[in-house]
């Protein structure tokens, strides 16, 4: 009983059918909501509010929750990680809790969001890493399970492991997509997973080209 209830809530409901339900006014009304919420640079809009600073001029220099941190500090940090992590939560969760679209259709859903975030027009095409937009786009779908296990999973690689970052955004996707496989085994899920996945690596690829990890000195 209990072995197997530990199983269930790990797979939980399968959100990503085969069958898709939705009409393609519905895909095309949630997939332009998704592209432009993740758009809006909301680190930089809640920085300049509350500091009147701006998360471009720190780190790398990235338009990102953890440059809203950096420049401004915990507080406006924290606004911006959930404003961001909102902004790819709001469309997919509404789309598929409320209004009933599954299938392949989200697959776009759940893109759109990362990919306006990743490449905003509101910003000349320049974006953020999409993380924390991840963490909104497929707590959407699966609830706590992939946040849960991809923030543990940041925490190991770059606290106890001491990866850099590019890696461990990356490599700890990989080990939520090989969950995705078992948990939720249908292709549009394993599919959106992959493409999250190299959009993670392309805003990274800078990163990528370096250590694994940090040194010891």
């Amino acid at each position: 009983m209990g072995r197997q209830w530990w199983i269930e809530a790990l797979r939980g409901p399968v959100p990503l059918l085969e069958a898709a339900r939705a009409s393609s006014f519905q895909i095309i009304l949630w997939v332009t909501l998704g592209f432009v919420l993740g758009a809006v640079p909301f680190a930089i809009i809640i920085a300049r509010l509350l500091t009147r600073r701006d998360p471009r001029q720190v780190g790398d220099h990235n338009p990102g929750a953890i440059n809203a941190w950096r420049s401004s500090g915990a507080v406006v940090g924290l606004l911006a990680i959930l404003a961001e992590g909102l902004k790819g939560w709001v469309p997919v969760g509404l789309a598929y809790w409320v209004s009933g679209v599954s299938g392949w259709a989200l697959v776009p859903l759940m893109m759109a969001p990362v990919l306006g975030h990743a490449y905003s027009p509101f910003l000349r095409g320049h974006g953020g890493k999409s993380i924390a937009v991840t963490f909104g786009v497929w707590a959407g779908l699966t609830l706590w399970r992939v946040p849960l296990l991809y923030g543990a999973l940041l925490v190991v690689f770059m606290g106890l492991l001491r990866l850099k970052d590019g890696w461990t955004a990356v490599l700890g996707w990989a080990v939520v997509t090989v969950y995705l496989v078992w948990a939720y085994p249908s292709l549009p899920a394993i599919t959106a997973a992959v493409l999250n996945g190299v959009i993670l690596v392309v805003r990274h690829r800078g990163q990528l080209r370096l250590p694994l990890r940090h040194s010891h000195a």
